[in-house]
This record gives C-alpha cells, structure tokens and sequence, in this order.
C-alpha cells in the first residue's frame, strides 16, 4: 500500500493497571515508523459488555496515520497485545489489553479475522463515545453518529482523564519550549 491512510482505534482493558498497558501500546505503535499517532481520546471507565461478572473496564479510542496495510496493522495491533500479556482465555472475558481496527481509511473488509468496520461499533457506547471524542464528525458505514439510529446505553460511562495526553511518557507531556 503507498502512501498513509486513516485508521482508527479501540483500546480497552480491565486486568492490572489497564491505564499503563494501553499507554504502552499507543507508545509502541507510535514508534512503529509506519504508524503515527495522532490524537487520542479520554479514558473512560466503562462497565463490563457481554460477560458482566468482570471488573470495569478502561476504554479510549486513538487516531492513527499509518502506511501499513488493513492485515499488517491487525498483525502490529495483535502483537502489541501479546507483548503486553493479552490471554484469549474466553470471548468479552477479562484482559490485559484489547486493541481493535475499528475504521481504516473508508473501505470496508469481511475477511476471515478482519471485520472493518470493526462489528457491533455502532451498539458499543464504550467505543463511539471516545471515538466521536476525537472524531465527531466521523461516518460508520456512510452514516454520521447522529445517524446511527437507537443509541447505545451509555449508563454507567464516566470519563477518567481530561484529554488524550495520558498514554505519553512524562517527558512528552514536559512543553516543547522549556530550555
């Protein structure tokens, strides 16, 4: 694939400090040089969807340029996760770490492994709620948020941090212009 395209991301987590894991993440695909992170959303504590009998879990969704390919950014995103520890031990079931393709430039994919856009993101409020964050004025499947039809229970979802800039080491955070 030539030149960089659009891809946006979901991150979420409940075991550990889910705060650190993602930070981690974003931080290394952010020094992938085919990718570059350009905006990340709040994290938002969020309760369990599917299995319920789990912890709260962290969500944030990030904005990213990237070179890479639909499949070799899946393959960056898993890898990262296994890095970090992601067990697959049942499906919506607790994790370290959970990193999704949620949109990739405007294309649409139904491979065996790699559904984008990501299923079920419009039925999620702990995605589009970060993700209109950053975004609000993003289309899913040629449709504005405001389009989406019935709206997701967002109950229960609260905003944890002020802005996006707590996946950064704290010397990124320090102003560029102090001597």
């Amino acid at each position: 694939m030539s030149g960089r395209v659009t891809a946006f991301l979901g991150l979420g987590g409940n075991i550990g400090d889910p705060a650190a894991t993602m930070a981690a993440a974003l931080r290394a695909i952010d020094a992938d040089r085919a990718c570059s992170v350009v905006a990340v959303s709040s994290l938002y504590r969020t309760p369990p969807w599917g299995k319920i009998d789990q912890p709260d879990f962290l969500n944030a969704a990030a904005l990213i340029s990237t070179a890479l390919s639909p499949r070799d950014l899946l393959s960056l995103c898993l890898e990262e996760e296994r890095l970090l520890k992601r067990a697959r031990n049942e499906r919506w079931g607790p994790r370290t770490i959970d990193i999704d393709i949620l949109l990739y430039d405007d294309i649409m994919i139904d491979e065996d492994g790699l559904t984008i856009p990501h299923p079920r993101l419009a039925e999620r409020a702990f995605v589009l709620i970060p993700l209109k964050e950053i975004a609000p004025e993003i289309a899913i499947g040629g449709k504005k948020m405001d389009q989406l039809g019935a709206r997701p229970d967002a109950s229960g979802i609260e905003r944890v941090t002020n802005g996006g800039n707590w996946w950064r080491s704290p010397a990124d955070r320090l102003p560029r212009n102090l001597p």
